[in-house]
């Protein structure tokens, strides 16, 4: 098979009203979601959830919902993909999408990780609670070094490496309406997030312990294909690395545009978002744009999707 494929696994903030209907059409995929016990982990019914953007945005149901798609997605897809591409040979996530990865590459039992995300979740809120008033800001258009030099000189944080001259700060509110004052001012374009917590930064040094106690919980394996680390873009070796490097992650900056390289130094030649939304599809395509990159985002069907993969293989 010529196809080299790689998996990618987003975080929150691209989740919708309709997150699980294109999933309840499979077979597999509705019955991994039915034996996930969701009511336990989400602050409402499900059906409020997804209505209510107050509750479908808020960080202890948003994860829990990105990890539950993304791996009902998987369920339904990896027999058809091995039988098209083969085993990815890379597997990457971004935020709390890492979880879903490390599912992918079998390190963590699937509905294990969507439970790990609820964990997760209360541990950062938690930590939000204890530093009141954080988020996160996309900010681009300009030199990352001196980027970096602002939001050191204003108390705030690198969160996510996402390109060149592209990157997602985290830090206290009025630290980050600071920076996008004086960058703005130069040039560089500067977004809110929906997320209302700093990920990815020494803001979120409280939750380590207690999301270090939810892995000790766990079994967790060696990577059964390449899984490669949010925090490095390395590949992990074994399940105490992989322990490590994903506790890292709560408080050390996703280096997303070395993730991305590392896809292409493995020989990767087509790309699949699990969803929702293309955000990851869309970096990696502007980033490398040799490679065919889509999302299950962009399809109405997942048998639409598993035909252009198959057009990709040809």
């Amino acid at each position: 098979m010529s196809m080299r494929l790689a998996i990618l696994c987003p975080g929150q903030g691209a989740q919708h009203a309709g997150l699980f209907d294109l999933l309840r059409e499979d077979e597999q995929a509705a019955a991994f979601l039915d034996q996930l016990p969701l009511t336990d982990y989400l602050d409402a019914p499900l059906a409020q959830v997804l209505s209510q953007p107050t509750h479908l945005y808020a960080n202890g149901n948003a994860q829990v919902l990105i990890v539950a798609a993304q791996l009902a997605a998987w369920q339904a897809l990896r027999e058809p993909l091995a039988a098209i591409a083969g085993p990815p040979v890379a597997v990457a996530g971004y935020s709390v999408g890492e979880l879903s990865a490390y599912a992918v590459a079998e390190v963590i039992d699937p509905v294990a990780a969507v439970a790990l995300a609820a964990q997760r979740a209360a541990a950062m809120d938690a930590a939000a609670r204890s530093r009141p008033g954080q988020g996160l800001m996309a900010l681009g258009g300009f030199d990352l070094a001196v980027a970096q030099d602002c939001l050191l000189r204003h108390g705030a944080h690198v969160a996510i490496v996402t390109g060149d001259d592209t990157l997602i700060a985290g830090g206290s509110s009025p630290a980050l309406e600071a920076v996008a004052a004086e960058l703005a001012g130069r040039g560089a374009r500067t977004t809110v997030l929906p997320v209302g917590l700093a990920s990815h930064t020494p803001l979120m040094q409280a939750a380590v312990t207690p999301f270090a106690a939810a892995l000790e919980g766990l079994s967790l394996h060696a990577p059964k294909t390449a899984l490669l680390a949010g925090v490095s873009g390395q590949g992990i070796a074994d399940a105490h690395q992989a322990c490590a490097l994903l506790l890292r992650q709560l408080t050390e900056p996703i280096q997303w545009a070395a993730c991305m390289d590392a896809c292409v130094e493995r020989g990767v030649t087509v790309a699949l978002e699990l969803g929702p939304g293309a955000a990851l599809s869309r970096m990696l395509r502007e980033r490398h744009p040799h490679l065919s990159c889509r999302s299950l985002a962009d399809f109405r069907s997942l048998s639409g999707l598993l035909s252009w993969l198959r057009r990709q293989a040809d």
